[in-house]
């Protein structure tokens, strides 16, 4: 199978990158590397993606500001069947180039602006990004006629919702920020897409993914580091959080089983009676988490306990565009593709401590 993964040297792209790679799959991959967060991060994934240095991190950046975008090929493995690709999925020419010359099977797309804080202070970069980005990829995808899209929606569509679990069968019209907006828009589009050219599409509803090599404004990340450096660390909601913590591993084997499950329209659907459940068109949604909340004061007392420090914690209010607590269905991605989370917290965050010690 050949498989087209955007954001690859984003967390969750690189990790499905890696696992199709060891399946035996074909992979095209690009990235825009923006400066979201620390580069070097980047550049180290797509390192061990090829196994070797050219992403070197002392020399890539003077590198980006001189490569010609025209060319867009940056790395190729022949033996591992990996391209790599520097371009902006809101580049509509390069991405229909990307597509005529590959002609993927299946897209997986995960590239996007994250961050629920960082939308309130730069909503450019997400109609940018999620909006215009993912017009690019559904456009192309109906072009050269792909088999499934795949891409990222969020458990942040369910907004102020306080009904839990969170099931896709959940109205998702109060979204609270506009990152969530944005991927509630992605859900509905991809609708659109799959009622008037039949193609399939399918929503991933991540519910709070950590684990090694995570981003650096990840709860798990900043919590460590600051530990580490006897600084104080901001938890909001005067610790009263609760979250669908999913392991990286979990999260990957949702994705690529997802990507196996090519949607039709539903004989069950009853325009009546919407929901999100099935659909009269070639479209899913599926919340992909652990199904099991932790309080946020026993996810950071796992740290604690691991690095056998204790934390200086200062507690502050909600924030704007937060929710109180999350908490996954996955009993409709379990039934139709037969996921099921493996990794405990205990464990998760250990594996995440040992990679963090080693690389920081």
């Amino acid at each position: 199978m050949k498989y087209l993964v955007t954001g690859s040297a984003g967390f969750i792209g690189f990790h499905v990158t890696k696992k199709l790679i060891e399946n035996g799959h074909e992979v095209i991959c690009c990235d825009n590397l923006n400066s979201y967060y620390d580069q070097n991060l980047k550049f180290s994934r797509l390192s061990n993606l090829f196994d070797d240095d050219l992403f070197d991190v002392a020399e890539i950046s003077k590198k980006i500001l001189k490569w010609n975008q025209s060319k867009l090929i940056f790395k190729q493995n022949k033996k591992k069947s990996l391209t790599f690709y520097y371009l902006d999925i809101q580049d509509k020419n390069h991405i229909e180039n990307l597509f005529e010359a590959h002609n993927p099977d299946v897209v997986i797309h995960l590239a996007a602006q994250a961050g629920v804080r960082y939308s309130i202070t730069n909503p450019e970069a997400y109609i940018s990004s999620n909006l215009l980005g993912f017009f690019n990829i559904l456009e192309a995808s109906k072009k050269f006629n792909i088999k499934h899209l795949v891409y990222a929606s969020s458990s942040s569509v369910y907004g102020s919702n306080t009904k839990l679990p969170f099931s896709e069968t959940d109205a998702v019209s109060h979204p609270l920020s506009l990152y969530a907006s944005t991927k509630k828009s992605n859900e509905m589009l991809a609708h659109s897409y799959s009622n008037i050219h039949q193609l399939p599409t399918t929503g991933l509803r991540f519910f709070t993914a950590y684990g090694p090599w995570g981003r650096p404004d990840m709860s798990l990340f900043l919590f460590t580091k600051a530990i580490l450096n006897n600084e104080e660390i901001e938890v909001f909601n005067f610790g009263e959080h609760k979250r669908d913590f999913t392991y990286i591993d979990d999260i990957v084997d949702g994705t690529i089983k997802v990507s196996n499950y090519i949607p039709e329209a539903s004989s069950k659907w009853d325009g009546k009676r919407p929901n999100q459940e099935n659909s009269s068109c070639p479209w899913r949604v599926f919340n992909i988490g652990n199904g099991n909340p932790v309080p946020l004061m026993d996810f950071i007392s796992n740290i604690e306990k691991r690095l056998n420090k204790k934390a200086k914690i200062k507690f502050l209010p909600l924030q704007p565009g937060d929710v109180p607590e999350t908490h996954a269905d996955i009993s409709l991605l379990t039934k139709l593709t037969g996921y099921k989370p493996k990794t405990s917290i205990e464990e998760g965050v250990n594996n995440f401590l040992d990679w963090y010690v080693e690389h920081h």
